[in-house]
């Protein structure tokens, strides 16, 4: 893979039950990117992002991350084929047709399956050793921020590095003041959730994400919470990140921040990336029609 390949996606499927939800989206994210995934609701963008972090399994392709599985599986389609070739060699066999090309298929498909389920164990095996690393380096936020109500701001942001050994307490808690500092949060270390903004509580969660050291940040609609006026104070944060050359992912409803911090821009619908762009083709010269009628819409 090329170095500068922090996460490759392939053909990535998921299902809830019957409902088909991503449709083999395929990415390749590089240092450096910021990439903005924008798209109607319930088009599977904020699940895409949660399958990226192992918060949600997928359901076939694969997911590598610094260069290592962190998913894999393509036997459930292999699977899925046997029992096609199967129906159809009992349809034929009913009608007196030859069966032998089909018998040859299936014998080939149930050993791509045997070999299939061989990696995909290993694979499940290692992902289940080193998932809270996986975590460490991909930092989410949320939409909803998901702070400890009862813990202070910086009792919110030293918890993990602290509890998983990254850091002492003491080095835990001058990271956790230096960035604060850089979100104009410093003097509200010791306050509680309750006592902030909603584009307070945001900017901490942020901070919590940024205080693991990730390689990538994923952003969940972070601003869809916010009342308005506090929506630029989370933009600018992001904003700075990006500037600084921070690797990120984010789902935004936010058309300017898309046009003017993203490297690249997809829309996604139903369930696969219909576009992808850098923002000046993405919005001045769009190619898939839905896409068109969408920003016809929102811009």
């Amino acid at each position: 893979m090329n170095d500068n390949v922090l996460i490759s996606v392939k053909n990535l499927n998921k299902y809830f039950d019957k409902n088909h939800v991503l449709k083999g989206i395929d990415l390749e994210v590089k240092k450096g990117d910021v990439i903005a995934i924008i798209g109607p609701s319930g088009c599977g963008k904020s699940t895409f992002l949660r399958c990226l972090n192992l918060l949600e399994t997928s359901s076939s392709g694969e997911i590598v991350f610094n260069d290592s599985h962190v998913f894999k599986n393509y036997s459930s389609v292999t699977k899925q084929q046997i029992k096609e070739i199967n129906a159809l060699i009992i349809t034929a066999k009913k009608h007196g047709e030859d069966v032998s090309a089909l018998l040859e298929e299936l014998t080939k498909l149930k050993s791509k399956y045997k070999e299939q389920i061989k990696e995909e164990k290993i694979i499940n095996k290692t992902v289940a050793k080193t998932l809270n690393k996986h975590r460490e380096k991909i930092g989410m936020v949320f939409q909803q921020f998901n702070l400890f109500n009862n813990l202070s701001v910086l009792k919110n942001i030293t918890l993990a590095p602290v509890k998983l050994k990254l850091m002492t307490e003491e080095q835990a808690k001058s990271k956790a003041l230096e960035l604060l500092k850089k979100v104009g949060l410093e003097d509200r270390a010791n306050d509680y959730p309750s006592q902030l903004s909603g584009g307070m509580k945001q900017r901490v969660a942020i901070v919590r994400a940024l205080a693991m050291e990730p390689d990538v940040m994923l952003f969940d609609e972070p601003t869809s919470a916010l009342d308005p006026e506090m929506v630029g104070e989370v933009l600018k944060v992001m904003t700075d990140l990006a500037n600084e050359g921070m690797t990120m992912v984010v789902v935004t409803h936010e058309m300017g921040f898309a046009k003017e911090v993203a490297s690249r821009i997809l829309f996604v619908d139903e369930g696969l990336i219909k576009e992808e762009n850098s923002p000046k083709e993405f919005f001045e010269n769009p190619k898939n029609e839905r896409l068109k009628e969408f920003l016809s819409k929102v811009l």
